[in-house]
This record gives structure tokens, C-alpha cells and sequence, in this order.
């Protein structure tokens, strides 16, 4: 099947003396079940797909997740997030910029 959005949510769990950080220690199933909880409440009226995914490698920013077909990457995500990114992104196809990934790594540098 062909998704309108496909969300995938980072779930990935390292070792406990891995030098990075874990999403999937973060919360990465919370935000799963929330984003898929929320959805099917929801019942857009579009063809949406909320799972888990491996790791996306850009861990050192928190909790990632990204949405396609736009290749949006968001990170630091929090479960109050959700909604935002639902209501914003998902439904009015405006990503949420204050967790886009290339506007975190600006205010990095």
C-alpha cells in the first residue's frame, strides 16, 4: 500500500554502556502508540502509516522521527509533540520548524 504520510518513529535500543543515546530508552514506543492512538481517533481521510523504525543515526539530537514522502526529520520529539506535529504537518502540511533537524543543527553551530 501506498501511503499519503508514512511516520516512522526511532525505537532503537543500544547497550546500556553504548557511548550514544537510545531513542527507544528515550521513548520511542510511547510515541508510537501515541501518533497511532491519536490517528485512528482521528480518522483522517488520507492513507497514514505511524511505526517504529531502526535507528535513523542522528541520536546525539533525541527522539527522532521523520516523515515521508517530505523527508521531514524531526528530533527532540516529546509526547506533547504529537498532536502538534499531527494537527501542523500531517493534516496542513506545514512542518513543525522548531523541531526540524536542519533548524536544530543551525542553532548548534
Amino acid at each position: 500500500m501506498i501511503y499519503d504520510k508514512h511516520i516512522f518513529i526511532c525505537t532503537n535500543q543500544r547497550a546500556p554502556e553504548a557511548p550514544r543515546k537510545s531513542c527507544g530508552e528515550a521513548h520511542g514506543l510511547e510515541i508510537v502508540d501515541a501518533f497511532k492512538k491519536k490517528l485512528k481517533e482521528m480518522n483522517l481521510p488520507i492513507k497514514l502509516r505511524a511505526q517504529k523504525s531502526g535507528c535513523l543515526d542522528i541520536c546525539d539530537f533525541g527522539q527522532t522521527i521523520v516523515i515521508y514522502p517530505e523527508g521531514v526529520f524531526y528530533v527532540g520529539v516529546e509526547l506533547n509533540d504529537v498532536d502538534e506535529i499531527i494537527n501542523e504537518h500531517i493534516i496542513n502540511n506545514r512542518p513543525v520548524e522548531r523541531l526540524r533537524l536542519e533548524n536544530i543543527r543551525q542553532k548548534k553551530q
